[in-house]
């Protein structure tokens, strides 16, 4: 059986992700901050390690406790709504931190076993906001943007050691705990003078009929996986999808 490695599966997108490769029948290595066993059934081909993308020796420790590992799903990210104007550059760097080099981190860690074993693929989700501009999100965009940019230079590195490069872009996805996981950060984020214009972007976000759904994206992390092709995105979700047929 082949083993899985995921990123940030406490909830939403990443714990969606474990269950769908544990369905699959795949060895899963589900990580995350704070590791909690009631979120997946226990199962022989289930391991829950803690992981925090932030920090180097927890990234080490990690993967040393994996193992060899066939896929790497860089999936661990933070949310952030809020007029840049009045987001603190403190703010912006944890943001960047954790979906930027966070993600860049864990696969520079990857990278060496992937290659000494002649093969693997990573997979990096990023987000529909790459696809298209929206507005109150520049900083969170930013980081993502960044690791589009990232992988897809690195596939080209990788190409020739028989390592796959893979994007998975997830649309929005009111379901998932985005805004909830990061209320304490985005406290004052809308200030006044931006108050009329939030209003009307959060309105827009209530009418939209397309959205991502945890399923989705976890469709998506499978499909990426186990292509053997030079494919480098995958759209997840109703949304993304659309976005880039539009485009």
């Amino acid at each position: 059986m082949k083993t899985v490695l995921i990123t940030g599966c406490s909830s939403g997108y990443g714990l969606e992700t474990a269950r769908h490769f544990l369905a699959q029948g795949w060895n899963v290595v589900a990580t995350m901050r704070d590791p909690r066993h009631d979120l997946l059934p226990a199962a022989g081909n289930l391991r829950i390690l803690a992981l925090d993308v932030t920090q180097p020796q927890s990234i080490e420790q990690a993967l040393a406790a994996a193992g060899p590992v066939d896929v790497l799903v860089n999936n661990a990210g933070l949310g952030l709504f809020g007029a840049f104007e009045a987001t603190p550059m403190s703010t912006v760097r944890e943001i960047f931190e954790t979906n930027t080099f966070g993600t860049m981190a864990m696969c520079r860690a990857a990278i060496p076993g992937f290659r000494e074993r002649g093969g693997g693929t990573i997979v990096n989700v990023t987000s529909s906001a790459t696809l298209a501009p929206f507005p109150l999100v520049a900083a969170y965009s930013a980081s993502k943007t960044a690791i589009e940019g990232f992988t897809a230079s690195l596939k080209f590195e990788l190409e020739a050691f028989d390592v796959r490069v893979k994007l998975v872009e997830p649309g929005y996805g009111p379901s998932t705990r985005f805004t909830a996981n990061g209320q304490q950060r985005m406290q004052g984020l809308i200030p006044e003078a931006y108050e009329p214009f939030a209003r009307r972007v959060f309105a827009g976000y209530e009418q939209i009929r397309a959205v991502t759904h945890p399923a989705d994206v976890a469709e998506g992390v499978w499909r990426a996986a186990n292509d053997g092709s030079d494919r480098l995105r995958f759209a997840a979700g109703a949304d993304a999808v659309a976005l880039v047929q539009a485009a």
